[in-house]
């Protein structure tokens, strides 16, 4: 199987399946939570099925209340309602006139955030996501400061970081889509898989690039697209196969784990496929075709 003679293929599919993804970021962004963008959280249970009246009186009684609402949804008895942040006193008035005027109803679930705290939390979140990036260019160019010439260690941090990136992108770019049509929120969860995601693919990568160091030399770098191609057949049953246990033990979750965890599980999910994917049909050939332009230079 010549994996590197068709790398320009897999990076073309990587783009197709990334550039829709962007597109939505540029233009939707993210759907973020009140853990990010501050604001209280209600979600009211009401005895009765909720009719469009009902929804119109809801919406009335915040205006009443100067309360602004940012988002609203329903299902059948359930209403879950995004405002501005409210203090306990705020929200029981709320409470009682929404008695009044919709029906009675149980208030299953009040969550404020400040929206300083949240401001907090998305720089905190940036920071870990860029902070664990530059370390794993360290640690790999440092780790691998004796691979044999004319290969280089910084090309294979940086090559590690391309896919790393490849992998975010692609996941933020699929929450932003499925923020902007079916309302999916990114939570502090997400932020724990994003950073779940970047330790397995560079796992996975440094399986790849590690054989490929030690066939650089017993093998020499005479043939470098050789060695690189021979090493990924080499750990391709490995990769696979520990990727495929992580899936199927996030697919069961996703089937058992409940909707507390559901999209969790999903930002995991579409990470570690593609945390695969970027390690061997990506990581590898940007280092076939970065040692190629280099070639091409030298002479």
């Amino acid at each position: 199987m010549n994996i590197i003679g068709k790398k320009y293929w897999y990076l073309i599919f990587s783009a197709i399946i990334i550039i829709p993804g962007l597109a939505s970021l540029f233009l939707y962004g993210l759907n973020l939570s009140i853990e990010f963008t501050g604001g209280s959280r209600l979600t009211l249970v009401f005895e009765k099925n909720i009719t469009e009246k009902d929804i119109s009186q809801i919406k009335n009684v915040f205006e009443e209340n100067n309360v602004k609402v940012s988002a609203l949804e329903k299902s059948d008895k359930t209403i879950f309602v995004k405002t501005a942040p409210l203090d306990q006193k705020k929200d029981a008035e709320i409470v009682n006139a929404l008695k009044e005027k919709v029906g009675n109803f149980n208030q299953a679930e009040y969550e404020t955030v400040g929206p300083i705290i949240g401001s907090e939390i998305t720089l905190n979140a940036i920071k870990a996501i860029v902070i664990a990036s530059l370390l794993i260019v360290l640690y790999i160019t440092w780790s691998f400061r004796q691979v044999p010439k004319p290969a280089s260690s910084l090309r294979f941090g940086v090559a590690a970081i391309a896919a790393l990136i490849h992998d975010v992108f692609l996941l933020l770019g699929i929450f932003s889509i499925l923020g902007h049509f079916f309302g999916v929120e990114i939570d502090s969860l997400f932020v724990t898989a994003v950073l779940t995601v970047i330790g397995f693919s560079v796992h996975d990568t440094i399986v790849v690039f590690d054989r490929i160091r030690e066939n650089l030399k017993r093998m020499g770098s005479g043939n470098f697209s050789a060695v690189v191609n021979d090493s990924i057949l080499q750990t391709f049953d490995r990769s696979l196969n520990t990727s495929l246990t992580v899936v199927l033990v996030l697919f069961t979750l996703l089937l058992f784990g409940g909707d507390t965890i559901r999209w969790f599980v999903v930002a995991l999910l579409i990470g570690i496929i593609s945390g695969t994917y970027s390690s061997i049909f990506n990581a590898a050939p940007l280092l076939v075709i970065w040692q190629e332009v280099v070639d091409k230079r030298r002479k």
